[in-house]
C-alpha cells in the first residue's frame, strides 16, 4: 500500500485510487491463493480476480477525464468467464472422495471468498474516505490561494479594508462558536452536578443498607452464640415434654434460615449498588474530562482570538502609520475602526452567561493592565500589548503555569538547592509567593532581625522628625500612578508606605532615604501585604544583595555597575552595541533607574515579579541577566531604527512590549551563558578603582579652584557699587 500511494496525482485523484484499488485486490487474492486450504484449487481464487473490474469513475472527479475511465466488461466476456469458471469448478470435483466433503469445501470456497469481499469492501470505504479528506485539503488549499491572491491583487486601499472586514466578519464567526462551546460546557457541567447528587444519594442509601446489614449480623451472631452454648450446655431446669423442646428446636431453625435468606438478599442488593456506583464514578469521571477538555479547548481558542485581535490591531496602526496625516474617507473609517477597537471588551460577549477570561482593567496585584498613553497611537500599542499578555498566559496556563503549580505544592519544606533554583527561575505562584519570599528575606537578614525592633525604629520616629521625613512624603504620592492601591483614596497603603520609609531611615541614617527606595518597599508590600515583612524586604535589598553605596549620596556602586553593563553589552551583544555607538545612544540614561529600582518602573508585573523571584535568591547577577536579556529580545527591532532621537523614544517605553515572559527567561538563564560570578566581581572590581581615580581626580580639581578664587581679591569693577557703598547711600 505505501507503494501505491506514494506517487498519487491530484491532478486525476480518482483515477490514481481506483487503480490503487485494483492493484490492491490483486495482491490480496494472489496471497490468498498461495496459502489457501490444501484441497482449493488455484485457478477458482483468480476467477473473482478478473470478474471483479474498476467502476466507472464519477466524470464529475475534478482533474479526470471521462475518456479516461475504464470501459465496461462486456455482456459475452462475462458469460465466458462464467462458464469456464463452472467447467473449472466441475474439474476440482473428482478429486475429492466423496460427495460429502466436496460439498464442504465448496462451502469453506464460498466462506473465504466472502471475508475476501468484507476486507475489500472495508478497504473501499477507508479509500473513499482518504479521498473526501484529500479533496478538502486541496479545496481548502486552493480558497486560501484565491484569498492569498486577492489580497495581492487589489491595488486600492477600499479592497484592502475590505479584506480588513473580512476579517473581522471571522473573527465574530470565532466568537460565536466559543459561545456555543461555551453553553454545551455549562450543560455538561449542570449534567455532572446532577450525576454528583445522584451518586451523593446512591452513597447513603448504600450506607443505610450496611447499617441495618451489619446490624443483623451482629443479630445473627448472637444468636448463634446463644444456640451453641445451649447445644454444649444445656441449663439445668425441669424436664420439659418433648414436643415442647422440638418445637422451640424448629422455630429457631425456622428463624435462622429467613436471616439467612435476608442477609443473602442483603448481599445481592449490595453487589447492584455497588455496581450502579461504578458505573456513576466512571459517568462522572469521564463528564469531568470531557469539561475539562473543552475548558483547554476554550482557553485556546480564546488566546487565539486575543492573537488574531492583536494583529487585526497591528494592522490597523500600520495603515495609519502609512496614512499619515491624510484627511480622506479611509482615514475618517479608519480612525472609526481604531475607536471601536479599543472601546470594545471581551466581557460584552459574555452576555448570556458565558464565563469567559476577559482582560480585567487591573492584574491580581493592582496594576493597569492597559497603560493609559496620552498620545492616540501609544493607546493603540497598549492595547495590543494587553491582548499579546493575555494570548501567552492562556496559552501557557495549561502547558507551564500547571505543572509548575504542582511542583511547588509537592515542595514542602524550603531549603537550598539546585532544584529551588530552577523553581524560583520559572517564577513562585501567587499563592506560594507570600511564603517563600519571607523566608528568602529571613535568609537574608536573619543576623539582623530581633524581636520588637520595627516597632522599635517607628516609636523612635514619633518622638521627633527625621531629616528624610519631607522628602518621603513627597515621593509617596509619585508610587506607582498605575496601581490601584496607591491611587485609591480609601487605600492604607500609603499609610503603611509611609511607615516602612521612616523605620528605614532610621535603621540605616547613612542612606536615610533615597529615591527609589518607595519603589521598592512598594513591591514589597504589595507581594508581603504586611508592613514588619516588607520592612525587612527593604533591608534585604539595601544592605544584604546590593553592594555598599549602591544608595548613598554619590551611588558609587550604581554607577560601576553601569560600567560593568556596557562591557558585558560589548561581550554578548556586539552588532547592537555597534549599532548605538553609531548613532551616539548612552544607555545609562536607560538601564540606571533598571537597577537602582530592579526593574520596578519598566516591565509589567508578570514579568516584574519572576524577577524579583529569582532576584531575591541568587541577587544582583539576576539583574545583569535580565537587562541583557531585555536587549535581546529587542535587539532586532532597535537595529530597524536608523536616527538616534527615534531610537531613544523606542528605549523609554520598548519595555513595556514584552509580553512572552517564558521566552525572556530562557533568553536570560540560557543564552546569555557563561555568566560567571567571577567575571562579574573582577569588572567591578576595575571599574570602581578608576571611577574613584576620577572622582579623585574631580576633587583635587575642584579644591584647586577653590584655593585659586579664595586667594584672589575680591576687587570691585569700575562703575560698579560695593554691597558696603550701597548701604551706607542716602
Amino acid at each position: 500500500m505505501p507503494l501505491a500511494l506514494q506517487n498519487i496525482s491530484l491532478k486525476h485523484l480518482g483515477t490514481e485510487i481506483q487503480n490503487t484499488m485494483s492493484n490492491i485486490r490483486g495482491n490480496r487474492q494472489a496471497q490468498g491463493t498461495g496459502h489457501g486450504p490444501p484441497g482449493e484449487d488455484p485457478p477458482l481464487s483468480s476467477e473473482p480476480q478478473r470478474a471483479e473490474q474498476p467502476l466507472p469513475s464519477d466524470p464529475s472527479t475534478p482533474g479526470k477525464d471521462p475518456a479516461d475511465s475504464p470501459k465496461p466488461t462486456p455482456k459475452s466476456s462475462l458469460t465466458a468467464n462464467l462458464i469456464q469458471k463452472a467447467k473449472r469448478q466441475n474439474n476440482t470435483f473428482p478429486f475429492f472422495a466423496d460427495g460429502l466433503t466436496r460439498s464442504r469445501t465448496a462451502q469453506e470456497k464460498v466462506l473465504a471468498l466472502e471475508q475476501q469481499v468484507l476486507m475489500l469492501t472495508k478497504e473501499l470505504k477507508s479509500q473513499k474516505e482518504l479521498v473526501r479528506i484529500l479533496h478538502k485539503a486541496l479545496e481548502a488549499a486552493q480558497q486560501e490561494k484565491r484569498a492569498t491572491s486577492a489580497y495581492l491583487a487589489s491595488a486600492g486601499e477600499k479592497d484592502r479594508l475590505e479584506l480588513v472586514r473580512h476579517k473581522v466578519r471571522q473573527i465574530a464567526e470565532l466568537g460565536r462558536q466559543l459561545e456555543a462551546l461555551e453553553q454545551e460546557r455549562d450543560s455538561l457541567v449542570q449534567t455532572a452536578s446532577l450525576r454528583e447528587q445522584q451518586v451523593q444519594e446512591l452513597q447513603q442509601h448504600v450506607q443505610l443498607l450496611m447499617d441495618k446489614n451489619q446490624a443483623k449480623q451482629q443479630v445473627i451472631c448472637k444468636l448463634s452464640e446463644k444456640v451453641t452454648q445451649d447445644f454444649t450446655h444445656p441449663p439445668t431446669q425441669p424436664p420439659v415434654p418433648p414436643g415442647a423442646a422440638d418445637r422451640d428446636l424448629l422455630s429457631q431453625q425456622e428463624k435462622m434460615e429467613q436471616l439467612k435468606d435476608d442477609m443473602e438478599a442483603y448481599r445481592t442488593q449490595n453487589r447492584f449498588l455497588n455496581s450502579e456506583i461504578h458505573q456513576v464514578t466512571k459517568i462522572w469521571r469521564r463528564v469531568a474530562e470531557k469539561e475539562r477538555a473543552l475548558l483547554m479547548k476554550c482557553a485556546y481558542l480564546q488566546a487565539k482570538n486575543c492573537q488574531v485581535e492583536s494583529k487585526y490591531l497591528a494592522g490597523l496602526r500600520r495603515l495609519q502609520e502609512a496614512m499619515g496625516g491624510e484627511a480622506t474617507e479611509c482615514s475618517e473609517l479608519l480612525r472609526q475602526l481604531i475607536q471601536e477597537a479599543l472601546q470594545w471588551e471581551a466581557g460584552e460577549a459574555s452576555a448570556d452567561g458565558v464565563e469567559l477570561s476577559p482582560i480585567s482593567e487591573y492584574d491580581e496585584y493592582g496594576f493597569l493592565t492597559v497603560p493609559n498613553y496620552e498620545m492616540e497611537d501609544l493607546k493603540l500599542l497598549a492595547k495590543i500589548q494587553a491582548l499579546e499578555v493575555h494570548s501567552h498566559h492562556l496559552l501557557a496556563h495549561e502547558a507551564v503555569e500547571r505543572p509548575l503549580r504542582e511542583r511547588w505544592a509537592a515542595l514542602s519544606d524550603l531549603a537550598p538547592s539546585v532544584e529551588l533554583k530552577q523553581l524560583l527561575r520559572a517564577g513562585v505562584p501567587r499563592e506560594h509567593r507570600p511564603r517563600v519570599w519571607r523566608w528568602l528575606v529571613h535568609l537574608r537578614v536573619q543576623h539582623l532581625q530581633s524581636p520588637g525592633r520595627y516597632q522599635e525604629l517607628l516609636s523612635r520616629g514619633q518622638v521627633r522628625e527625621h531629616p528624610a521625613a519631607r522628602q518621603i512624603e513627597l515621593d509617596l504620592h509619585r508610587t506607582f500612578p498605575s496601581n490601584k492601591h496607591f491611587t485609591c483614596p480609601t487605600s492604607n497603603f500609603p499609610d503603611k508606605l509611609r511607615r516602612v520609609l521612616l523605620a528605614f531611615s532610621w535603621q540605616n541614617p547613612t542612606i536615610g532615604y533615597c529615591q527609589g527606595l518607595n519603589r521598592l518597599a512598594a513591591i514589597a508590600l504589595l507581594v508581603l501585604e504586611e508592613e514588619e515583612s516588607a520592612f525587612w524586604c527593604l533591608v534585604a535589598i539595601v544592605e544584604t544583595i546590593m553592594p555598599a553605596d549602591y544608595y548613598s549620596k554619590t551611588l558609587t556602586s550604581s554607577q560601576v555597575d553601569q560600567r560593568v553593563l556596557q562591557d558585558l553589552l560589548l561581550e554578548k551583544l556586539p552588532r547592537l552595541m555597534a549599532h548605538l555607538g553609531q548613532h551616539r545612544v548612552d544607555l545609562s540614561f536607560i538601564t540606571f533607574n533598571w537597577f537602582l529600582v530592579v526593574f520596578a518602573d519598566s516591565l509589567i508585573s508578570n514579568i516584574l515579579l519572576r524577577v524579583w523571584d529569582a532576584f531575591l535568591y541568587e541577587g544582583t547577577k539576576v539583574v545583569f541577566r535580565y537587562a541583557l536579556a531585555i536587549f535581546k529580545y529587542n535587539e532586532e527591532e532597535i537595529l530597524r531604527l536608523q536616527d538616534g532621537l527615534e531610537i531613544y523614544q523606542y528605549l523609554r517605553f520598548f519595555t513595556k512590549t514584552i509580553c512572552n515572559s517564558q521566552k525572556l527567561m530562557n533568553i536570560a538563564f540560557n543564552d546569555m551563558n557563561p555568566f560567571p560570578m567571577k567575571q562579574l566581581r573582577q569588572l567591578r572590581t576595575a571599574h570602581r578603582e578608576r571611577l574613584e581615580a576620577e572622582l579623585h581626580e574631580l576633587e583635587r580639581l575642584k579644591a584647586e579652584y577653590l584655593e585659586t578664587r579664595n586667594s584672589q581679591d575680591p576687587a570691585v569693577p569700575e562703575g560698579c557699587t560695593s554691597e558696603d557703598e550701597g548701604e551706607g547711600g542716602p
